[in-house]
């Protein structure tokens, strides 16, 4: 699991702490009575001092997408369509139909997402690599009875 973001304390414990605070406790007296850290005291304390304000600051969320549903559906299809298509011919399309600039990263995030891959297939059978010793004879053997390959030298100079 990745790394999250801890999640703000509740609006009701923040006007709690600061309460105590202002009523005369110290505040690491009422750090664990509230089970909160000295520090976030001093951060509520200083932004309700910077601001006027203790409330629950605004949590910024992720960046919305750039794709709409509708477009990653046709971005998909258009995948399916032209297997050898390349990274960036996908960004061109998208954006001569659809107006849509997007980066490399957002791209392969919207292909992931959509299932798709870039991974071209190959146009014939796998090369088959043929065996570099006789079946039968041990690595001790005399070097008649060695399979030497024509291509294959001895020595480790250069030639």
């Amino acid at each position: 699991m990745g790394w999250r973001s801890g999640q703000s304390y509740s609006q009701d414990l923040r006007d709690r702490v600061i309460a105590a605070v202002d009523g005369g406790m110290l505040v690491r007296q009422v750090a664990p009575l509230f089970k909160v850290s000295i520090a976030y005291i001093y951060k509520a304390l200083f932004r309700r001092r910077l601001t006027g304000d203790s409330c629950v600051k605004a949590r910024r969320g992720h960046r919305p997408r750039k794709l709409s549903p509708d477009q990653e559906l046709a971005l998909a299809a258009h995948i399916r369509s032209q297997p050898g298509i390349t990274l960036t011919q996908a960004q061109a399309w998208l954006e001569a139909d659809h107006g849509v600039t997007l980066s490399t990263g957002g791209l392969w995030n919207a292909v992931r997402r959509l299932g798709q891959s870039f991974k071209k297939k190959p146009c014939g059978p796998p090369s088959k690599i043929g065996p570099t010793w006789q079946r039968g004879v041990s690595c001790g053997a005399p070097p008649s009875r060695l399979l030497i390959l024509k291509r294959s030298s001895f020595s480790t100079r250069p030639a």
